[in-house]
């Protein structure tokens, strides 16, 4: 069985890779042309796993001969831009890579007759939902309030039209707020999985660099939200039970008789506002780095908390890291583990 990953070496492809090696006896063709992914993380997983997974350096919309040299089973896809800020700023860079090259993959899919599709979607498709629909679930109105929102549901649309049209079948994933490190990394091998990123903008990613030493402090963007302490809340998932639930998404297709087309949610279902997340960064690095105040930041919702009741009634996702200080933990030691890293070239 070959499946497909694209975006394989970024931080989510990589760990969800890693997770499939790990729990099936796939063959994985990573595609990336790692414009935002790392080599690194390829090399984890080529070093564990051998000839079991491969990379083809290739932009999304050029990457046909995968498809013509293996049967592709499976198509998990990642690669896509992230930053929401980003998007408001150059919403064409996003529309453009999140939408328009996710057009192209899908025509080859369909083209070379690819049976099952796992879209790495995002909350952010829901914008700014109101206090009734807190927290969301798959049925709440679709209104995003940034282009990376926007570009992440046009896909969802045409992933919908064309698996009807081309037999194709899908499961979408609404991620909520990804963070932390793989919890089996051996730290003394050298080798270790995490999230490594050019000009991290993620909360707890930034803050926990913060930690270390690496920024001399960091930004609260905005206190004015109608929220306990004025600042935004998130739902945040630990990597490897986000990884875990493609897994489940994979089973479910796998498994499938006949049409199936399923959209989750994939969060805890709890939120945490950007002052604790911060105070809890704090307190698991006994570092009270600094942090200032400004203006609030385009494109971001006061509140986005999941409900998760149709994934945990529908597969047999069990999350194991459903604990901020464990999520912190694992996000600070990988820090600690890049910075050494750094010391030593």
């Amino acid at each position: 069985m070959k499946i497909l990953f694209t975006g394989g070496c970024g931080y989510i492809g990589s760990h969800c890779a890693l997770h499939f090696l790990q729990h099936t006896e796939a063959e994985i063709i990573i595609v990336d042309n790692l414009s935002t992914g790392f080599l690194k993380n390829y090399e984890y997983l080529k070093h564990q796993f051998g000839d079991r997974v491969r990379l083809v350096r290739e932009d999304l919309a050029n990457c046909e001969e995968v498809f013509k040299q293996y049967k592709i089973d499976t198509v998990l896809h990642f690669g896509a831009f992230i930053s929401v800020a980003q998007s408001v700023e150059d919403p064409i860079l996003y529309y453009t890579n999140n939408t328009s090259k996710t057009l192209q993959l899908l025509s080859y899919c369909a083209k070379y007759k690819v049976k099952n599709f796992i879209f790495s979607s995002t909350a952010a498709v829901y914008g700014e939902p109101n206090e009734e629909h807190i927290p969301v679930t798959e049925s709440c109105p679709l209104k995003p309030i940034n282009p990376y929102g926007w570009s992440k549901l046009m896909v969802e649309t045409m992933l919908q039209d064309i698996a009807e049209s081309s037999k194709i079948n899908y499961v979408i994933l609404r991620y909520f707020n990804v963070a932390g490190a793989n919890m089996l990394n051996d730290y003394t091998a050298d080798r270790a999985l995490g999230q490594r990123v050019k000009n991290a903008t993620h909360l707890i990613k930034v803050a926990c660099e913060c930690a270390v030493g690496k920024r001399e402090g960091m930004s609260i963007y905005g206190t004015n939200y109608h929220t306990q302490d004025g600042t935004c809340i998130r739902d945040y998932i630990h990597v490897d039970d986000l990884s875990m639930a493609h897994i489940e998404a994979y089973k479910l297709l796998q498994n499938a008789v006949g049409p199936l087309g399923e959209i989750f949610n994939v969060g805890y279902g709890m939120g945490f506002s950007v002052k604790e997340v911060i105070e809890c960064v704090k307190e698991v690095s006994k570092n009270n780095f600094k942090v200032y105040t400004t203006g609030r930041r385009a494109g971001d919702p006061a509140i986005l908390i999941a409900d998760n009741a149709k994934i945990l009634k529908n597969t047999e996702w069990n999350p194991q890291y459903n604990n901020l200080a464990k999520i912190v933990e694992s996000a600070y030691k990988w820090e600690l583990f890049l910075k050494m890293q750094e010391q030593e070239k």
